[in-house]
């Protein structure tokens, strides 16, 4: 498979984002843009750690009960969840059932409220400056100092399932880094 692939529309992307629709929409409408509000970072941070272990796939099919279950992802409200509302995740199909990772993401919403200068602020000062494209998927590493720094920086405030990994991965759904690869057709500025 080449690292990039020409859609029936003409438009060449990275080969990951021409998979299946889903992933498609994704690539070309949110993967890479910069989110900068705390919510959004909390839904982003979240999702990634569910997705540990699984296609991400999964996690963008089952994202509006995702989104559903965790109402909307605002951290104020996830942060009060008590044991019911746990009981109430482990019982709901529509999403990934951990206990693991459900009890890591209402633990990290309760610290993300800790966070005196907020999630976004917390998780942009460990963004790297531009670097040029990536030319092939061999060229887009796993994790980064900037990651590893980023997921130490995190477990040090109370945050749970987050790895350099993670981070990573975080870091370029959210637009911290660019790594749409050079030709494809989505520019981030």
């Amino acid at each position: 498979m080449s690292d990039l692939v020409v859609g029936e529309d003409g438009l060449a992307r990275c080969a990951w984002g021409a998979g299946t629709p889903d992933y498609t929409i994704y690539h070309d409408t949110e993967w890479g843009r910069p989110v900068r509000d705390d919510d959004g970072l909390y839904e982003r941070l979240t999702l990634e750690a569910f997705q540990s272990g699984l296609s991400w796939l999964t996690i963008l099919r089952k994202r509006p009960a995702f989104r559903a279950a965790f109402a909307g992802f605002s951290i104020a409200r996830v942060a009060e969840f008590g044991p019911d509302d746990e009981a109430r995740l482990m019982a709901d199909a529509g999403i990934v059932r951990n206990r693991m990772k459900v009890e890591a993401a209402l633990a990290n919403a309760r610290a993300a409220l800790d966070l005196p200068e907020g999630l976004a602020a917390l998780l942009w000062s460990f963004a790297p400056p531009p670097r040029p494209r990536p030319a092939t998927f061999s060229d887009v590493p796993a994790i980064t100092a900037e990651s590893t720094a980023m997921a130490k920086a995190l477990k040090k405030r109370g945050f749970r399932f987050v790895g350099p990994t993670t981070a990573y991965a975080l870091m370029q759904a959210t637009g911290m880094v660019n790594d749409h690869l050079q030709g494809c057709h989505v520019r981030i500025v």
